[in-house]
């Protein structure tokens, strides 16, 4: 069996958290795709059997601010925002695990800044089986 790593590669987390998705947030969001102040995206931060950390990494777009006012109440939005279809991304990451269905759970972290140009939301899917 593979390992998460050679399974969670940027070109698999772009086809679950598609570029687009950003997008389509914004549209939904101001009506205007180009108000977006960042792009999201997906990226694996650790992985073991039981244990999948990965990050929605927010890239600052241009000289737009990527202020925290922005960004630290984004946990609540990716919560219940359908077009984030955080339920949808879990069961995803889930099944291209090989983990079974129902035989886990999620956990949407705190905003948190690395940078002025990058904000990171961390995503943990464990398994309860």
């Amino acid at each position: 069996m593979p390992s998460y790593e050679d399974i969670f590669t940027k070109e698999c987390l772009n086809d679950v958290f598609p570029p687009e998705r950003t997008e389509q947030f914004f549209e939904a969001l101001f009506g205007d795709p180009d108000e977006g102040a960042y792009d999201i995206r997906m990226s694996l931060l650790s992985a073991s059997d039981r244990k999948l950390d990965f990050l929605f990494e927010l890239h600052q777009r241009g000289d737009a601010c990527l202020a925290c006012n922005l960004t630290h109440g984004l946990p609540a939005v990716f919560l219940r925002h359908p077009v984030i279809n955080i339920r949808g991304v879990t069961a995803r990451l889930a099944e291209l695990a090989g983990w079974p269905e129902g035989g886990w759970e999620w956990s949407l972290g705190s905003t948190d800044e690395i940078s002025r140009a990058l904000h990171v939301i961390p995503l943990t899917l464990k398994r309860t089986d």
